[in-house]
């Protein structure tokens, strides 16, 4: 089963005055690359996620932003010391006097109120919270992949019949070719040697032939569709393999000159192509 690249999912918490809220979202991306947007995340928190995300996905480009609202638990203290400090040099200077200073003359000075936040978040609600996100985030990857699966097979579908196709009528096209071609070099040479006649023929024949690329279109589309039935299919693989496919039907669709087969093959090449574009959303 093949699984989406792209997906966005979120989850929420909230108790009393407290609200976690994680949103992850993820893009297309050739390897595994996470971003945390938060400043509030203690270490091990950060840790955790990395870790869980290198084992749920692949690759891809994932965003994951928290936005966490807590109530503020702040105390304050009176710096005496830096207090008296200042009031001495305020007295050493004869031109200020300290008696005449207020509260709020002072307050606002670096050193003499310190002011310490002491909200702290548990880690545990943290990763319940991103765990909740990521689960989502993995079901609507999963649901997406199930849609692509199903036009994928469709196109691998369609590309086996156009190949059957030109398969039942090839037979039938070489001997109108070879008959074609002897009328055509008895209108104009007379007395040339037979044996040679058939070797000439089957040299033009053979570049018109077309059973190897037909063969190894099937061989392909029989890897692909191992490829996406496999329980974790890989995006990279799918690609490769449509690599090897678009050169085989793009083969195919200059050595054929009848005009329905090489239409069928054009039509192949334009499926193997969508496809190819597909694969780049796939993880």
């Amino acid at each position: 089963m093949i699984r989406s690249m792209t997906g966005f999912a979120s989850e929420e918490y909230s108790h009393e005055s407290l609200s976690v809220t994680c949103d992850i979202k993820t893009i297309n991306h050739r390897f595994l690359d996470v971003s945390i947007r938060s400043h509030e995340l203690p270490n091990d928190v950060d840790v955790f996620i990395r870790e869980l995300v290198a084992k749920k996905i692949k690759r891809g480009s994932i965003d994951i932003r928290f936005k966490i609202v807590q109530p503020k638990n702040t105390s304050y203290e009176f710096n005496i010391k830096s207090f008296n400090n200042l009031l001495a040099i305020i007295d050493a200077n004869k031109n200020f006097n300290s008696k005449d200073l207020s509260f709020g003359d002072v307050k606002d000075v670096p050193g003499i109120i310190n002011t310490h936040n002491h909200s702290q978040i548990s880690p545990t609600i943290l990763k319940n919270v991103f765990k909740a996100a990521l689960s989502k985030l993995i079901t609507t990857k999963n649901n997406e992949g199930m849609k692509m699966q199903k036009i994928f097979e469709s196109k691998i579908k369609k590309i086996n019949k156009g190949n059957q196709l030109i398969s039942k009528g090839s037979k039938a096209i070489i001997k109108r070719r070879n008959a074609r071609l002897r009328s055509k070099i008895n209108e104009h040479i007379s007395n040339i040697n037979e044996e040679r006649l058939e070797q000439e023929i089957s040299l033009l024949l053979l570049k018109h032939d077309v059973a190897e690329e037909q063969e190894r279109i099937s061989i392909h589309l029989n890897a692909l569709n191992k490829e996406l039935n496999l329980k974790n299919s890989r995006g990279k693989k799918i690609d490769f393999i449509l690599q090897e496919l678009f050169r085989e039907t793009s083969t195919l669709s200059v050595k054929l000159d009848d005009p329905a087969h090489k239409s069928r093959a054009l039509d192949m090449k334009l499926l193997v192509e969508e496809m190819r574009e597909q694969a780049q959303n796939v993880e």
